[in-house]
């Protein structure tokens, strides 16, 4: 059987549901936003359903149901706890022409319940046939978090701009393309025009002109798997026109761009960067200045030792206009997956990011790594980089006074969020990582937080 998801209009309409339990609850609350007149009708009715039914001035009859109750009737909903009285009602309705759903027999259902997405005048319904309600609830959650939170005024204001558009713009593709790119706009930033902005955007189609996003967004890939990115950053991926790209993101993630979009690789990465930093920042001016939207996707946050500001910089002097999308950085995110929280209000009250990579120094003879400072912080220290100078770091460590028996772990998260561990001591944390097989990128984690799993 095939469903195809019609939009009816039931404002106004009568509707009857058979039964009061928790199921019959459940139907009644995904109705009420749709304000059609109802009717209750069930020999014993839940005390919060009998409560809602009254708030809202919904006819409760404390019966069992008669085939008089469908008198006038637009749609029932059969969800009574009695098999062969939902079959009945079945057969009524389908006799009777009137819409019927049957709760966990879709056989008997002339209409389905989707899992309804509900913000104002936005109505999402998603449905697997029955097949799978629990994928559908699944999708739900998915599309609800993808909804601007201010999509009400939204939605109230593209629906103002069709007059005017109608009004200024005669051409109806044009028309169109118009209220796509403000609906797209909108959707962006999560905010409606000012009257001023309106017009002015408005006035460029009468004269020729696209609405076009334009200049460059430094988006943060999150850690691993590509379903840590933010939804703003993916939605700024599928619109671009460029995307320049490192090496530590989930290449899953160049599935969603459009396939007109242009991939650029600069895989930069310890010990082997394929386009030096004054490069990237050159091809982004570059790219930029011939038009439309160019996402810079960077691994983690691009704030936390990613050179995200240092292009940043370099756009905004070249006059470029620049943005930041945050992402899920790997000093929190790749601990707590391996459950170490960086901070615990018993233990430690802080934490603190250090980069423990430094191209061509030692970290012994020419630090830039205060230890001295490092070693008297009560603190958790979390590492980044810094895996193949781990040797340097405990030493340089434990020689400013921090604690031997010091608890450390080094982290390596994978795209597939899989985790590889190493625990130890600041002693015994470079021999216990030498002679295991965990991979690169990995976090080195210092501190009594390490234990607190171990500990409990």
């Amino acid at each position: 059987m095939a469903y195809f998801p019609f939009f009816v209009d039931i404002g106004g309409r009568k509707g009857l549901i058979v039964g009061g339990g928790r199921i019959a609850m459940h139907k009644l609350q995904k109705l009420l936003p749709y304000d059609p007149i109802l009717t209750i009708v069930a020999p014993e009715i839940s005390v919060a359903m009998e409560q809602i039914a009254r708030e809202n001035n919904i006819c409760i009859i404390k019966r069992s149901f008669d085939e008089s109750d469908l008198a006038e009737m637009y749609f029932v909903i059969a969800a009574s706890n009695h098999e062969n009285v939902n079959a009945k009602i079945s057969r009524l309705c389908r006799e009777q022409n009137i819409l019927v759903n049957v709760v966990d027999d879709k056989e008997a259902c002339s209409f389905l319940f989707p899992s309804l997405v509900k913000a104002g005048n936005l109505s999402i319904g998603i449905s697997t046939e029955g097949t799978s309600p629990e994928v559908a609830a699944e999708l739900k959650s998915r599309i609800a978090s993808m909804i601007p939170a201010d999509i009400e005024v939204i939605l109230a204001y593209l629906g103002s701009l069709r007059p005017l558009a109608k009004t200024y713009i005669k051409e109806d593709n044009k028309r169109a393309l118009f209220l796509k790119d403000m609906a797209r706009a909108c959707m962006d930033c999560n905010a409606v025009f000012d009257a001023q902005e309106t017009m002015c955007r408005l006035e460029s189609y009468m004269h020729g002109e696209e609405i076009e996003l334009a200049g460059v967004l430094l988006v943060g890939a999150g850690c691993g798997s590509s379903d840590l990115i933010t939804v703003r950053g993916l939605r700024a991926i599928r619109q671009a026109r460029v995307l320049v790209y490192d090496d530590l993101i989930d290449q899953r993630l160049l599935d969603y761009a459009s396939e007109q979009c242009a991939r650029i690789y600069v895989g930069k990465r310890s010990g082997r960067h394929s386009m030096p930093q004054d490069q990237i920042n050159a091809l982004l001016i570059q790219k930029a200045r011939e038009g439309g939207l160019i996402v810079r996707l960077k691994g983690g946050d691009p704030f936390v030792f990613g050179r995200g500001m240092e292009e940043m910089l370099a756009l905004q002097k070249a006059g470029i206009y620049a943005k930041y999308v945050p992402g899920i950085t790997s000093c929190i995110a790749v601990p707590a997956f391996a459950g170490i929280p960086v901070t615990h209000r018993e233990i430690s009250r802080s934490f603190h990011v250090i980069m423990g990579h430094m191209t061509g120094q030692d970290l012994n003879k020419n630090p830039r790594i205060d230890f001295a400072v490092l070693a008297q912080l009560e603190g958790t220290l979390v590492f980044l980089m810094g895996f193949e100078r781990l040797q340097q770091i405990v030493e340089g460590l434990i020689r400013a006074g921090k604690e031997p028996s010091t608890p450390v772990a080094v982290v390596h998260s994978g795209f597939d969020l899989s985790i590889e561990i190493v625990r130890g001591t600041l002693a015994d944390i470079a021999e216990k990582t030498a002679e295991s097989t965990i991979q690169t990128p990995a976090v080195i984690v210092v501190g009594t937080v390490v234990d607190i799993n171990e500990n409990r």
